[in-house]
């Protein structure tokens, strides 16, 4: 018998609560948005639901706009690998804002990959909250 193919849906994307590293629970969605204002501590991305993957294992991605260390050498991309825990596992990537804002503000890009394909990916816009009349007029 033929396996089932995964199956992938991106639940919710924006804005959401305070994630909890050590909760079970994932943050809860506040604002479904892809334009997030630049303010310390929010946190945005997005939830997937993947159902008949079991034990397959997941490539999460977020790529960000230039974030620089305290050397002002730029950051790689944020990444990492999990193995998909149950046959309806649901999962969340996201990121949470922190000084300095400035190396923040830009396209950020949150992809996830199952057999090396991208199956749920979500472009988000930060934005100083000053800017959002500046951005907006420039279509974003």
């Amino acid at each position: 018998m033929a396996k089932s193919k995964p199956v992938v849906s991106i639940e919710t994307y924006g804005i959401h609560s305070t994630w909890d590293a050590e909760s079970k629970h994932l943050p809860k969605i506040q604002t479904f948005t892809t334009d997030v204002p630049a303010e310390i501590d929010i946190e945005f991305g997005f939830t997937v639901n993947i159902k008949k993957a079991r034990g397959e294992k997941i490539r999460y991605c977020i790529y960000h706009p230039g974030i620089t260390d305290e050397d002002g050498d730029e950051l790689e991309p944020f990444d990492g690998e999990l193995h998909v825990r149950t046959n309806d596992w649901d999962f969340y990537l996201g990121d949470t804002i922190w000084e300095p804002i400035s190396n923040k503000i830009g396209k950020w890009r949150m992809t996830i990959e199952l057999g090396g394909k991208v199956v749920a990916e979500k472009n988000f816009n930060l934005y100083a909250k000053d800017e959002a009349e500046f951005w907006k007029k420039r279509g974003y």
